[in-house]
C-alpha cells in the first residue's frame, strides 16, 4: 500500500480506482477510492494503468480489453514518473510524459534510464534487441549487475554529458551512445539515461554503398572504353547510357539519345529494346538500319532483371558494313599470300559434282596417310591445287612443300636439282656442292609434276628414293637418309608407257599406291558456273575490275562448250572477256566472249583412234583385250545412261577403278551429264 500512499500524496496524480481479483479483500480500507474487479472496471477517465510485475499478463489483458488508449507502467517505472512529476506543476505534463514513454519504447534507438540508486527504470524494445536482454531480466535491477561495463554510473556521478561515444556491448554489437545525467532544478542527481544506436548495420551499409559505387564506376569505365557500340535503356524504354563507339556508329550524341525513346536512333526496322522489354527475353542477331546514314547493323539485346524486377535492357550493336569490309579484306589478303607462296587448301577447290566430291574424298584420305600419291588427270584440271591441299591437310603442313616440273628441265639439270651434287661433280659445279630438292624438302613434301617425262636414269634414282628413303648426290658415294612425302602428277597414260617400255613398271607400282583421278571439266558440267564465279573474284583482283555477274545467255554459252583445256581454259576465256569489256560494265554478256568458237562435243574416241579400226590380225593380245574391255565399258555406260555408280556396280568393279578405265580408254565424254 506504499504506492497507494505515494499517489495520494502526489499533487499531479489522482488514484481513480483499484482493481483486484474477485473475492480478494484489501489489507486496509480506502474510503475515498473505489475498488473493482477486473470485469467490472470502469473505462472512462483512466490515463495510466499501474501494475505489479507479478501481474503483467493480467495487466496486458485488461489494457487490451478496456484500456487500449491508456498508458501502462509497472511500479518501478511509475515511481520514476512520480519523481519527475514532483518537479512539474502542470498536470498536463503527465500525459506528455506518458506519450513520451510510448514513443521512446517504440523508437529505433535504444534507451536505458537508471535512477539515483543505479536501478534500471526504463529499457525500451530497441535496447532489448541490441543488448540481447529482455525487460524482465533488467528492470528493477542494478545497471552494474546486468551490464557491468555500462558508463551510466560514471556520468551520473560526474554530471557531465557524453556525446556520440563508441562502445562495444557484451554480445559484440558496436554502438554509438550519448549518455546524459538527470538533474532536478536544484542540481540534485536523480539518475542518468543513455540513447544509443547500432552502427554495425550502418558500417555494413556504408561498405556496401562504397562497393556499389566502385562497381558502378568500373562498369561505366568498361562501357565507355569498349569498342563495341552499347546502348542502355530503362524499363520504360528511354535511353540512360551510351558509349563513344555508339556515337561513332550511329552519329547520335548523348544529348540526342539520353531520356529519349529507344526508337530515336532507328531509321529502318522495329526497336529491339522495346521487344525485349515486352517479352523479358534476349534477342540476338537482329538486323536494323540506324542513324541518319542508315547504317546496316546487327543488334544483340538482353533484359536487365534485378530481384525479379525488369530494370531495363542493354544492347550491343555491330556494324555489318564494317564486318563485310574486314571479311573481304581478309579474303583478299589470303589470296595475295597464296599467290606469293602458292599455298592452297581443300577449301580452295571448287566443285560439288559427284566426280569432284569423290576425288576430294580420296585426296583427304591420302592426306591422313604418309603414302605416295599419284594425281592423274588432263592438263588444266587442278592437279597442283590438289597437291598443295594434300600437303596442307597432312601432318607435314608446317614443313616445306617444294614443287618440281619434271618436263621443264633437261635430264642432267633435273637430276642435279633433285638429288644435289658434290663439289667437282661436273664443270661449273659450285664449290662445296649443293643440296638437292629432296634434301631441301626433308620432313615435308615434294610435288613432282609431269612425272611421266622423267628419263629412265632419273626414274631409277627416284625408285631408290621411294624404296630406301635415301638419296645419293651426283658425283657422291655417300647415301643421305631423307623423310619426304612424294606427290606425283601426270596427264599421260602411264600404263601405255609401261607397255611401250618408256616408264618403269616397278616405279609405277611405287607411285600408284594412292592414285587419285581428277575429272576433266567437261565431265562435271555442274561445276562450270561455280568455277566461273570463283575465277571472276580472282580476275577482278588481278585486273582491278568489279565484274559481279554473268548473263543467262553467257552462262548457257559456257555450259555448252566442250572445254578441252579444262579449268585453265575457262580462266583464260573469262580473263580475255574482262579485258575487252568497258570499265563501266559489271556483267559478262554473250557478246563479251564472242572470241570463243563453239566446237561440237567430240566423243573421246575421236581424239584417239579406236583400236577396232586396226586390222584384228595386226593387234597383240593385250590390244585385243583392251579393245574388248572398252566395248564392254561403252555398252554398260550407254545402258545406264552415264550413271557412274550403277555402271561400276553392274561391272563388279570399284568406282575408283571405273574412273581409271574411263581415263585409260578416253570414255569420260560418255558419262558427261
Amino acid at each position: 500500500m506504499d504506492l497507494v500512499h505515494e499517489i495520494n500524496q502526489s499533487k499531479l496524480f489522482e488514484l481513480a480506482a483499484i482493481l483486484q481479483e474477485p473475492l480478494q479483500s484489501l489489507p486496509i480500507r480506502l474510503d475515498n477510492t473505489p475498488v473493482f474487479t477486473y470485469s467490472s472496471a470502469p473505462v472512462e477517465g483512466v490515463d495510466i494503468i499501474v501494475y505489479s510485475d507479478s501481474l503483467k499478463e493480467t495487466a496486458d489483458w485488461i489494457c487490451k480489453k478496456k484500456y487500449a488508449s491508456s498508458g501502462r507502467l509497472n511500479t518501478t517505472q511509475f515511481r520514476f514518473l512520480l519523481t519527475l512529476s514532483n518537479q512539474t506543476e502542470n498536470k498536463k505534463d503527465i500525459s506528455h510524459l506518458q506519450q513520451l514513454k510510448t514513443i521512446l519504447d517504440n523508437t529505433h534507438d535504444g534507451m536505458i534510464v537508471i535512477d539515483q540508486d543505479l536501478t534500471i527504470t526504463i529499457f525500451n524494445k530497441s535496447a532489448e534487441k541490441m543488448t540481447g536482454l529482455s525487460k524482465e531480466q533488467v528492470l528493477g535491477k542494478s545497471i552494474l549487475e546486468v551490464m557491468p561495463n555500462s558508463q551510466l554510473p560514471r556520468v551520473m556521478d560526474s554530471g557531465i554529458e557524453e556525446v556520440n561515444q563508441e562502445q562495444i556491448l557484451a554480445n559484440g554489437t558496436k554502438i554509438y551512445t550519448t549518455r546524459t545525467p538527470i538533474l532536478n532544478q536544484e542540481g540534485r542527481k536523480l539518475g542518468a539515461f543513455a540513447v544509443f544506436k547500432d552502427i554495425t548495420e550502418i558500417v555494413d551499409l556504408a561498405e556496401e554503398v562504397t562497393n556499389l559505387k566502385s562497381i558502378q564506376t568500373m562498369l561505366r569505365s568498361i562501357i565507355q572504353s569498349s569498342e563495341e557500340a552499347i546502348s542502355v535503356v530503362d524499363e520504360e524504354g528511354k535511353g540512360i547510357m551510351i558509349n563513344p563507339a555508339y556515337t561513332k556508329l550511329t552519329g547520335y550524341t548523348a544529348e540526342q539519345v539520353i531520356g529519349k525513346p529507344a526508337t530515336t536512333d532507328i531509321s529502318e526496322g522495329e526497336s529491339i529494346h522495346m521487344q525485349v522489354l515486352k517479352t523479358r527475353k534476349p534477342v540476338r542477331g537482329a538486323r536494323l538500319r540506324v542513324g541518319p546514314n542508315r547504317k546496316d547493323v546487327i543488334v544483340n539485346v538482353a533484359p536487365v532483371i534485378v530481384d525479379g524486377l525488369l530494370k531495363g535492357s542493354v544492347g550491343v550493336i555491330h556494324d555489318v558494313s564494317e564486318i563485310k569490309g574486314l571479311t573481304e579484306e581478309l579474303n583478299r589478303a589470303r589470296q595475295i599470300i597464296r599467290t606469293l607462296e602458292a599455298k592452297y587448301s581443300f577449301e580452295d577447290i571448287i566443285g560439288s559434282s559427284e566426280e569432284m566430291s569423290f576425288a576430294l574424298d580420296q585426296a583427304k584420305l591420302a592426306a591422313s596417310t604418309p603414302a605416295t600419291v599419284l594425281l592423274r588427270g588432263e592438263s588444266g584440271t587442278g592437279k597442283e591445287l590438289f597437291a598443295h591441299a594434300i600437303h596442307n591437310a597432312s601432318s607435314r603442313k608446317f614443313n616445306k612443300f617444294i614443287r618440281v616440273n619434271c618436263a621443264a628441265l633437261s635430264e642432267s639439270l633435273l637430276e642435279s636439282e633433285l638429288f644435289g651434287y658434290e663439289e667437282g661433280a661436273f664443270s661449273g659445279a659450285l664449290r662445296g656442292g649443293k643440296r638437292g630438292l629432296f634434301e631441301e624438302s626433308n620432313g615435308g613434301s615434294i610435288f613432282l609434276d609431269e612425272v611421266g617425262e622423267l628419263s629412265q636414269n632419273t626414274q631409277a634414282k627416284l625408285l631408290r628414293v621411294l624404296q630406301e628413303n635415301e638419296i645419293r648426290r651426283v658425283g657422291g658415294t655417300k647415301s643421305i637418309p631423307i623423310n619426304v612425302r612424294v606427290i606425283a602428277a601426270t596427264n599421260v597414260n602411264l600404263e601405255k608407257m609401261i607397255a611401250d617400255g618408256t616408264f618403269r613398271q616397278d616405279l609405277y607400282y611405287r607411285l600408284n599406291r594412292m592414285p587419285i583421278y581428277i575429272p576433266p571439266l567437261r565431265a562435271r558440267n555442274n561445276d562450270i558456273l561455280l568455277l566461273a564465279y570463283h575465277l571472276l573474284q580472282k580476275l577482278n583482283q588481278d585486273y582491278g575490275r568489279n565484274i559481279d555477274f554473268i548473263s543467262k545467255d553467257a552462262e548457257e554459252f559456257l555450259l555448252a562448250y566442250h572445254w578441252p583445256g579444262n579449268v585453265r581454259e575457262l580462266e583464260n576465256v573469262l580473263g580475255r572477256a574482262i579485258i575487252h569489256m568497258s570499265h563501266t560494265d559489271s556483267q559478262i554478256d554473250r557478246s563479251h566472249i564472242s572470241l570463243l568458237s563453239i566446237e561440237p562435243s567430240k566423243k573421246a574416241d575421236v581424239h584417239l583412234q579406236d583400236m577396232t579400226e586396226t586390222n584384228e590380225d595386226e593387234k597383240t593380245l593385250a590390244e585385243q583385250i583392251d579393245a574388248f574391255e572398252k566395248r564392254i565399258l561403252t555398252e554398260a555406260i550407254e545402258r545406264f545412261r552415264g550413271n557412274k555408280t550403277k555402271t561400276a556396280k553392274s561391272l563388279g568393279i570399284s568406282l575408283r577403278n571405273f574412273y581409271y578405265k574411263l581415263e585409260k580408254y578416253n570414255l569420260d565424254e560418255k558419262v558427261r551429264k
